[in-house]
């Protein structure tokens, strides 16, 4: 007689009763279950944000960037690493990394590594920022002469010596001053300051209202960006020297800017302005909103608290950020396009928003707990574009000027993107300031400060 084994009969009439229980289970609903307390699916981390964590994308950023940034002389064709300054020649460049060591984006990003210091205590921070102002500053001399003696020749500090636009002087020149008052610099870069603010103040392209323009894409164009190009540097320049004259600049130029490109009943900032355009369209792109909010947040950090352009200044800020609130995204971010929400979402802007407004409550500038979820909220999007390797992702590549709405929806975005990286090491670093000042409890699941 065959064998038959009961255990698949078993192991069926078991698999029968729990089914059977499981069908018996109630159904969730209001009387059995707190509703309310069910968890959302929400996108991004929510009310979960710690100190640690914050540290911890701190650290990745600085990890990755001081591997991507290498500050070291090589010969072009060999690759061979110089280190005696005094055999720079023609064929020496810069050792490439991932990005450029002088750029405005850069400028950025050494001014966000002395805010990081400042607020963890940690001294790599300002280390990145030193070691390579300081690298820029022993090589300048030996260039220079290079530059002197070979009129055709363009060295890797040719935008140093020659500044030719707002972009090679303004970000740099205020990352100098800054690391100079911060006492980490070794040596005097006050030369190098003074022909920075030289270009600003003397040699940029002026309307005849005196407003710091371009000439491209149109003539006599005013692009916003140029707001965060100059005048930090000024104000910079102002609480370095003691002299009003840098201060009353920045204002004068601030209020220019704001009288053309500000939409009051919006609360936001047109990209760009070109004289003589009637009508003028008005595209609200998120990273120049955001080097506009930037730069208020610059000015008032270092303008005396006597100066009587200094109230208006704050409420123009308060204006702005209230114009950017309800844009937010449910994600966190912010669009490419500020009020245009099928326009993709963007790292970069956002981050900078994060910034700026922790660093407002942190000032005793904006309200807290109005402000205080907005600001967490942004900070936890930005974290989901610091990859493993602390690279950031999604940040719109750099953009210039345009007049309908294509050319903003499809700029590509780049993990290499420079702009992304300072603005993000600014926002967990104020972030990390925020969470110690204001510490955030979950009342009835949601954030409140």
């Amino acid at each position: 007689m065959k064998k038959v084994s009961i255990l698949p009969l078993a192991l069926l009439a078991l698999c029968g009763c729990r089914s059977q229980t499981s069908s018996k289970l109630p159904e969730v609903n209001d009387v059995n279950t707190p509703l309310h307390l069910l968890q959302p699916d929400y996108p991004v981390m929510y009310g979960k944000t710690t100190l640690d964590s914050i540290q911890a994308t701190m650290n990745k950023l600085h990890t990755y960037l001081e591997h991507a940034t290498p500050a070291v002389l090589e010969q072009k064709n060999s690759h061979e690493v110089l280190s005696d300054l005094e055999k720079i020649d023609t064929n020496t460049i810069f050792k490439k990394g991932d990005f450029r060591l002088i750029s405005y984006e850069w400028g950025v990003t050494y001014g966000a590594m002395l805010r990081a210091a400042e607020v963890t205590g940690e001294t790599k921070f300002a280390d990145y920022t030193r070691k390579r102002l300081a690298f820029i500053a022993d090589v300048l001399p030996a260039f220079r002469a290079l530059e002197a003696a070979h009129r055709a020749y363009r060295s890797p500090v040719h935008s140093v010596l020659h500044p030719r636009a707002l972009d090679d002087a303004g970000a740099m020149c205020a990352a100098m001053i800054k690391a100079q008052q911060s006492g980490i610099l070794q040596r005097d870069i006050q030369p190098i300051i003074a022909n920075y603010v030289d270009y600003i103040l003397n040699k940029e392209y002026r309307l005849k209202d005196g407003t710091l323009a371009r000439n491209r894409p149109l003539p006599n164009t005013l692009w916003l960006d140029d707001l965060y190009m100059s005048l930090p540097a000024l104000v910079q320049m102002g609480q370095l020297s003691g002299k009003s004259v840098y201060f009353d600049e920045a204002i004068k130029q601030f209020w220019l800017f704001t009288d053309k490109m500000f939409i009051p009943e919006k609360g936001l900032y047109r990209h760009g302005w070109v004289e003589g355009m009637d009508p003028h369209p008005a595209f609200h792109w998120a990273r120049a909103n955001g080097w506009a909010l930037l730069t208020k947040v610059e000015i008032l950090n270092v303008l005396p608290a006597e100066h009587p352009a200094r109230q208006t200044l704050l409420e123009q800020f308060k204006k702005h950020v209230a114009g950017l609130a309800p844009l937010q995204d449910g994600t966190g971010f912010w669009h490419q396009l500020l009020d245009r929400n099928d326009s993709y979402l963007e790292t970069s802007a956002t981050a900078i928003y994060a910034y700026c407004i922790a660093r407002g409550i942190n000032a005793g500038w904006l309200d807290t707990k109005a402000y205080g979820p907005m600001a967490l909220l942004a900070w936890n999007a930005v974290n989901t574009k610091i990859n493993s390797v602390g690279q950031v992702e999604g940040t719109c590549v750099g953009t210039g000027m345009g007049f309908d709405p294509a050319f903003y929806y499809y700029r590509p975005v780049n993990k290499f993107a420079a702009h992304g990286y300072g603005p993000a090491l600014l926002a967990a670093a104020e972030m990390y300031q925020l969470l110690k000042n204001h510490p955030y409890v979950i009342n009835d699941s949601a954030v409140q400060f």
